[in-house]
């Protein structure tokens, strides 16, 4: 997937658990598991944004966009 999550990354970085997170944006702690892992095919702007104003950080250290050649 050219997506990538990068939110375990800003969540070590904040030095914030994903229960805490989780518990602070009004989603259940395994959704947000999910969304950490990748799995998920889309997600909310408000569950986005909830992230950001938690972590104090932008989409783009969350989200990463890998382009992929075509061989």
């Amino acid at each position: 997937m050219p997506i990538i999550i990068n939110l375990d990354v800003m969540l070590a970085k904040r030095k914030v658990k994903s229960k805490d997170l989780a518990l602070a944006i009004g989603i259940t702690e395994q959704n947000l598991s999910i969304l950490k892992q990748g799995k998920v095919k889309g997600f909310r702007l408000a569950t986005l944004e909830a992230i950001c104003e938690h972590l104090d950080c932008q989409p783009g250290d969350i989200l990463e966009y890998i382009h992929h050649k075509e061989e």
